[in-house]
């Protein structure tokens, strides 16, 4: 295994306290002492895509977190509500899917409220919203705006199944490789990643299943 696919996949861990406050990883073990993994789904709703995703989760009783985009929600919400029923989570990632790191300060804030505001009328009250940056791009000064309204989640496993370059068996032998207890894995209900999402989400579900493991939302 190449150490740049390895680095590329499992973030190093001296990465966190840049972005102090973010969340990337969550509870290993439930109170029974199962183990747990978090997957998560950014970039949709969109047809096609998501409802698959969705069937592949009913399929294993999983329970995953999608960082929507607010101009998704907007054009799909059928696809929000059928993830919300399902027993999903829905999270902020922005209205337009802007780098924070091409973004003026205002136009970004404006753009995560303008993702939050697509998804306010779904969300339940009473609950701190989940943000998601694009790209996993951040700032300090935008992550002290953020931190009072939003929990802002990043990742301990990318899947990089949005690679075209990384064969799907690839994909799925790094991030099994990977992933451990209380780790966040990102894939993308896309279709530009649909050829490694298809690929490797269905047996990573079966292999952590088999190996007993649970599949909660954040």
């Amino acid at each position: 295994m190449r150490l740049a696919d390895w680095l590329l996949t499992r973030p190093p861990r001296l990465l966190r306290p840049l972005l102090p406050g973010t969340e990337w990883t969550a509870p290993a073990r439930s109170a029974t002492g199962q183990p747990i993994i978090y997957l998560t789904f950014d970039d949709g709703p969109i047809p096609e895509q998501t409802p698959w995703v969705l069937a592949q989760l009913a399929a294993h009783g999983a329970r995953a977190t999608f960082f929507c985009v607010g101009e998704n929600v907007a054009r799909y919400p059928h696809l929000a509500r059928q993830a919300l029923a399902a027993g999903h989570r829905l999270g902020n990632h922005t209205q337009h899917h802007r780098s924070a790191w091409a973004t003026g300060r205002a136009a970004y804030l404006a753009d995560v409220a303008g993702g939050q505001q697509a998804l306010a009328p779904l969300l339940p009250a009473g609950e701190k919203p989940l943000f998601r940056p694009p790209y996993g791009r951040l700032s300090w000064p935008l992550l002290a705006a953020l931190h009072p309204d939003y929990r802002v989640v990043m990742w301990s496993v990318l899947t990089r199944d949005y690679d075209p370059d990384l064969a799907p068996e690839t994909c799925l032998r790094l991030a099994l490789a990977a992933t451990r207890p209380g780790d966040i894995l990102v894939f993308h209900d896309s279709h530009k990643a649909a050829r490694n999402l298809r690929f490797v989400l269905p047996r990573l579900l079966a292999h952590f299943a088999a190996a007993g493991y649970a599949f909660q939302a954040l």
